[in-house]
């Protein structure tokens, strides 16, 4: 098997959180900044906890069945205010709708290439 791209795990990422009407889905391409701590950020949220939670099992599921990738590591789950999925080359953030707006991490990293993903 071919070594799995940022767009094929990107792409999988983002239908795992589409599968759980995840909201207000962004990436962040950060290839381009030296500092960046990954390639990409995922960012998406839920408007509970419970749909944060389910959003998050949702996406380490399809992302392993899909492309047979698991996260190496996943922090947050227990509150689940702010999931982080660890994809090596790709962090997953997944919030509830007011830790999303208080730390609006997509615009600390406003230096990378934001594109806003289309709700379905």
């Amino acid at each position: 098997m071919s070594e799995l791209t940022n767009e094929q795990l990107s792409a999988a990422i983002i239908e795992g959180i589409q599968n759980k009407k995840g909201h207000n889905i962004v990436t962040v391409n950060l290839e381009s900044l030296p500092e960046a701590p990954c390639d990409r950020f995922v960012i998406a949220e839920g408007w509970s906890s419970t749909q944060v939670s389910a959003i998050a099992d949702e996406v380490e599921d399809f992302v392993r069945k899909s492309v047979g990738a698991k996260p190496f590591a996943v922090d947050g789950k227990e509150n689940a205010e702010w999931v982080a999925m660890d994809y090596g080359q790709i962090i997953v953030h997944i919030f509830g709708r007011e830790p999303r707006a208080f730390y609006d991490i997509e615009h600390l990293w406003e230096d990378g290439e934001i594109t806003e993903i289309p709700e379905i």
